[in-house]
């Protein structure tokens, strides 16, 4: 409760700040050439809008996630959405004035904004660590699950958030529920991994009984379940599976953003990617495109374009996952993959209809094989058409393993509307400066991925 109630104080503190920053020098500067008639009243219209558009950018962004993210990751999420709006009402100013105006005054609102939020964040973030211990945690992880593999779970978590979790205790769930209930009553949070549907089942009552708080990891089945709408055919609860997937109207409305956002951004940036690809032409005089055979909807198989990153025929004695200073990338490779420029190619694709901007990451079309075989459920991933980015992309890394990608790709397939492929594209927008999410395969662990995911399902 007291992280909610610091949290809450904190956000009202960078609301204040950031919107009379721009409150001022709007009303001070740009409102006379926006509005010479109704300078009042348009001087009140544009800073709710301001207040509106920065309010929901924060929301999207979970700028206010003092206690979970990191003091950069909250600034930076912070910038991002007060430089949108500040952006945004700077553009509407020039437009209604119908000449450049000048920008000074603008830049220097969004360095004041910028020095108050880090001073805000830094300070709220490091009152959180030295003055809220840590929540006394206990882990709960499924039969299937080796220890070896419950421990690299408590790993990751403890890495980003030990913080915030204090594993005192785990345990697989065939020990006794009643004999680990009767033990083990101290402790505020409870985390279910993958636990077996009867056991969890139990777990949770008793979490819900007792008013702790647990969090779950879902099942496939958990995902799909997403997709039913109850149906009250009798008077025992019935969900029908509604194929949401299969929506022509949903379809449409995605065919239309996709054909409009690729021809904007293409046309945006050609001078961009006309100079990367001379850079690479000049580099070694290689091929620009690097050509890749990907399966997508239905599992049609198409190729895949990026910028090529890497020296010609890198495969050329066996596929080999990626991994960190890899000899084989070009040295105009390293730019354009850490900024995804690599990528970009790949709206061409989309104008196609190869792709669509947002959906499952396509998979080459052996893992797709191997995949498959490991999880049955993989190929329900290309029931909708790949796309550049999507959940995987955004709430993954580079190195999720196939099982979770599948889960996170879920979550999207089931819940498709034009609003979340907007907020997913401005998600994305974060997830380009974020490094973790470039991360490169270990080799060891590229070879567990199977083995985990065995594990699993087994």
């Amino acid at each position: 409760m007291e992280n909610k109630r610091i949290t809450k104080l904190a956000r009202n503190f960078l609301i204040i700040w950031n919107i009379s920053l721009f409150l001022i020098v709007w009303l001070d500067y740009y409102n006379e050439f926006a509005f010479d008639e109704y300078h009042m009243f348009g001087g009140f219209i544009s800073i709710l809008i301001y207040g509106i558009i920065y309010i929901a950018l924060c929301n999207l962004y979970k700028a206010y996630r003092f206690a979970s993210s990191e003091i950069g990751e909250t600034i930076f999420s912070q910038v991002l959405s007060f430089g949108i709006a500040d952006l945004i009402l700077y553009v509407e100013c020039c437009l209604i004035y119908n000449h450049y105006i000048n920008i000074v005054p603008g830049v220097v609102t969004v360095v004041l904004q910028i020095v108050g939020t880090t001073a805000l964040v830094t300070f709220t973030k490091q009152y959180m660590i030295n003055h809220i211990p840590p929540k006394t945690t206990i882990l709960i992880y499924g039969k299937e699950i080796n220890e070896y593999d419950a421990e690299q779970f408590k790993k990751r978590l403890l890495s980003k958030y030990k913080h915030l979790f204090s594993v005192v205790h785990m345990e697989c769930e065939t020990a006794s529920i009643a004999e680990f209930i009767h033990e083990k009553k101290e402790y505020d949070v409870a985390i279910l991994y993958e636990l077996s549907a009867n056991v969890r089942g139990k777990y949770m009552a008793h979490m819900i009984e007792q008013k702790k708080a647990f969090y779950v990891s879902p099942t496939v089945e958990d995902m799909m379940f997403k997709g039913c709408v109850p149906k009250h055919l009798l008077d025992t609860p019935l969900m029908k599976y509604d194929y949401v997937y299969e929506s022509k109207d949903t379809y449409w409305k995605k065919r239309v953003l996709d054909i409009v956002f690729s021809t904007f951004v293409l046309l945006l940036t050609s001078p961009i990617l006309l100079l990367i690809a001379l850079l690479i032409k000049l580099e070694d005089g290689g091929p620009v495109f690097f050509k890749q055979k990907r399966c997508t909807k239905d599992k049609r198989v198409f190729e895949i374009l990026k910028f090529r990153s890497m020296i010609v025929d890198a495969e050329k004695h066996g596929v080999k996952p990626c991994v960190e200073h890899d000899d084989r990338i070009t040295k105009v490779g390293h730019f354009i993959r850490k900024t995804r420029l690599d990528e970009m190619p790949q709206f061409i694709n989309i104008l196609k209809g190869d792709m669509s901007i947002v959906g499952p990451r396509p998979e080459r079309v052996e893992h797709v094989e191997q995949y498959t075989k490991e999880i049955p459920e993989f190929a329900y991933r290309m029931k909708v058409l790949g796309g550049l980015t999507g959940y995987a992309q955004i709430y993954g890394k580079y190195n999720t393993s196939a099982y979770d990608k599948l889960r996170l790709d879920l979550l999207y397939i089931e819940n498709q509307s034009l609003i979340l492929d907007l907020k997913l594209i401005l998600l994305t927008i974060k997830t380009m400066f974020i490094p973790e999410s470039t991360e490169g395969f270990e080799v060891e662990k590229s070879r567990e991925i199977s083995k985990n995911v065995k594990n699993i399902l087994s």
